[in-house]
This record gives C-alpha cells, structure tokens and sequence, in this order.
C-alpha cells in the first residue's frame, strides 16, 4: 500500500509504504455509520430537564367548580392540558445517550475510514510540520502555500508552537494519532499523516484491524 507524499509547495514528492492492514481495507459503510453514531452520542451530556406537573408553578385551587360551567373539569393549572403546564414524559437532566461499541470494531471503522480516504486522494503523507512561534500567521501561511484550507493534520507529537498556532484557524485541526476520531477523519476536506503519525497509526489500528 503507498501513499501519496507532499512537499512544502503541496505537489506530490512520490510516495511512502503504509500499511494494508490500516489503509487498504474494504469500505464498510454499516460499521462507519455505527460508529460515527455512537461517537456523536457519546460525546452528548445529559443536562437537557423538563419539568414534570408536580415541579411547574402552579396554584392548587381548582380554576373552576367541578359542575354546571359548561366547561371541561379542571383539578389545577398544572396540567399537561394546559398551556403552562407541566410535561407528561419530561425528559431527565441525568438521560444518558451512551452507545457501546467494541474496541475491535471500533478500530476496524478508522481503518475502513482512512482506506476510503487513500482511495479518494483524500489523505497525504507529509515529512512533519513544525511552526518558530505560536503564531497563528505562520500555520496559516504553510497551509496557504501548501493549498489546504480544510485539513485535519496527525502528527506524532503537537508541541505547544504547533497547538497554539492552530487553534484559531476554523478549517485546521492538529491532533496525534490517538485522538483521531472518525467525525473529524469525515468532515475534514484532506487529512495530512506526517510519516512518524503513520508507524503510530499502525501500531493503535493495525494489530486490532488485521
């Protein structure tokens, strides 16, 4: 399996083995699709609460007598009937939306992920990028010169100049192998592997993979 390499000026410089066992895979769709859901779900908190009748702000008075208005009985203003009322299945501030997905399958979805985005000249091997200062400028001038506007960038290690230049830019995410997730490997428009990141990768998806 090889992918393609880039230089400084973004053109392709040849290519670099990678392994089969993490960028050649067949594409999955049902297993990407299951654990892009259940990263999204996961990644919800459970502070969302309604109010159920007994807990809106409501008087115990009956609004009106039991008889001879014409009208619908009436207990109190707490009612899910009315307007102001309280809910009848309120939803929990502690609802967890948990989704269980074994590490091997898991691992075998990145892996369908990354082999999809080899076959659709999505991702690129670079030798590793580095920044002087911590300034956004700079990251975005290398960018810029190498023809990314929207990339997600695994690198083997994200020093602080690396972190803090990146960090303002709306398109750019900078993460080290084990914190690519598969939304991010998704949305981004390229992914940029730095040759060291690739021996990495290998190493947290191949064995799993394989």
């Amino acid at each position: 399996m090889e992918l393609k390499v880039l230089n400084a000026q973004g053109q392709a410089a040849g290519t670099t083995p990678a392994p089969a066992t993490v960028f050649g895979r067949d594409y999955n769709e049902a297993l990407v699709h299951q654990i892009v859901v259940a990263y999204q779900a996961n990644a919800r908190q459970g502070t969302r609460a309604q109010k159920d009748r007994g807990a809106v702000k409501h008087s115990t008075r009956k609004p009106w007598r039991q008889k001879g208005t014409g009208r619908a009985r009436a207990g109190m203003t707490s009612s899910p009937l009315w307007r102001g009322g309280g809910r009848i299945f309120p939803n929990s501030p502690d609802e967890n939306f948990s989704h269980k997905v074994n590490k091997k399958m898991y691992r075998a979805g990145v892996c369908s992920i990354l082999s999809q985005l080899a076959r659709d000249d999505r991702i690129a091997v670079i030798d590793g990028l580095t920044v002087e200062a911590p300034k956004t400028k700079l990251l975005a001038e290398k960018l810029k010169a190498m023809g990314l506007d929207s990339v997600l960038i695994i690198t083997d290690s994200v020093d602080e100049n690396l972190y803090l230049a990146s960090r303002n830019l709306k398109n750019v995410m900078v993460v080290e192998p084990r914190h690519a997730d598969p939304v991010s490997l998704i949305h981004f428009k390229k992914v940029v592997v730095t040759k060291p990141a690739i021996a990495k990768l290998a190493e947290l998806l191949g064995q799993e993979a394989a």
